[in-house]
């Protein structure tokens, strides 16, 4: 288990006092050992053992950033992802002793936004969490993005080269929309699933197959060897810049 008394970190001086981090585990030993290396470097850290207290917490006071352990005494950890990002986009990072990578993919399409894997470097996970919430502080969502020979803007919902402009329906411009606003990050299955047409939809994959296909033949310059609009197979999509 990682040390109770850490180094000196050289980023923590990036974590203000201002910035909140919920922690969840069911074991007291690592509890403790992250609320102190945490509190050290100046987070406000609020702790839970089981995913219902987490979910209460994280209700009471929304942390800015989760640090969630899956295997939690009530609930798993995949339904506390559930649960709290249907309605919080604050980063999520999974603290597991489970290195399945069905583990990881179910993790990452419930909405996690990162995974590390127990026993674990204390200063790759902080590492990891300054990482996420600099993602998370980067101001306002893109509008505008390019891909090939288009300039894509999403609050016109306009796609054009030049004059020249292409048609997309409204589930390709939702789809685009996701991924733009999440540039060079894997975005998971299910969480495009659910995001678009809402739950239960979380086995029609080939929905999105389709809707990929067809931005695809209308923006990449060659659809069978897309550059911008990749698959990651068996987990999901990445818009390239």
């Amino acid at each position: 288990m990682a040390a109770e008394a850490p180094e000196r970190d050289p980023g923590a001086s990036a974590a203000p006092s201002r910035v909140r981090v919920l922690v969840v585990d069911d074991e007291p030993a690592m509890l403790r050992a992250l609320r102190i290396n945490l509190r050290v470097r100046k987070y406000d850290v609020a702790t839970a053992a089981t995913g219902q207290e987490a979910l209460t917490e994280a209700g009471r006071r929304p942390p800015d950033a989760v640090i969630l352990d899956l295997g939690l005494p009530d609930l798993d950890g995949i339904e506390v992802i559930r649960r709290l990002r249907g309605w919080s986009s604050a980063p999520i990072i999974v603290l597991s002793g489970r290195a399945g990578p069905g583990d990881k993919i179910a993790a990452l399409d419930a909405g996690a936004d990162d995974y590390v894997t127990k026993p674990f470097s204390m200063e790759e996970l902080l590492a990891r969490l300054r990482a996420a919430l600099r993602r998370e502080d980067t101001g306002p969502l893109p509008t505008k993005a390019t891909i090939g020979r288009y300039e894509i803007d999403l609050a016109a919902h306009t796609a054009c080269e030049g004059v020249r402009a292409v048609r997309l329906t409204p589930t390709q411009w939702r789809l685009l929309e996701i991924l733009l606003h999440h540039p060079g990050q894997l975005v998971g299955t299910q969480r495009l699933l659910t995001e678009i047409w809402g739950p239960g939809y979380e086995r029609y994959t080939h929905y999105l197959r389709f809707h990929m296909a067809g931005l695809r033949r209308k923006l990449e310059a060659d659809p069978s060897r897309p550059r911008h609009l990749l698959t990651e197979p068996g987990m999901g999509y990445r818009y390239q810049p």
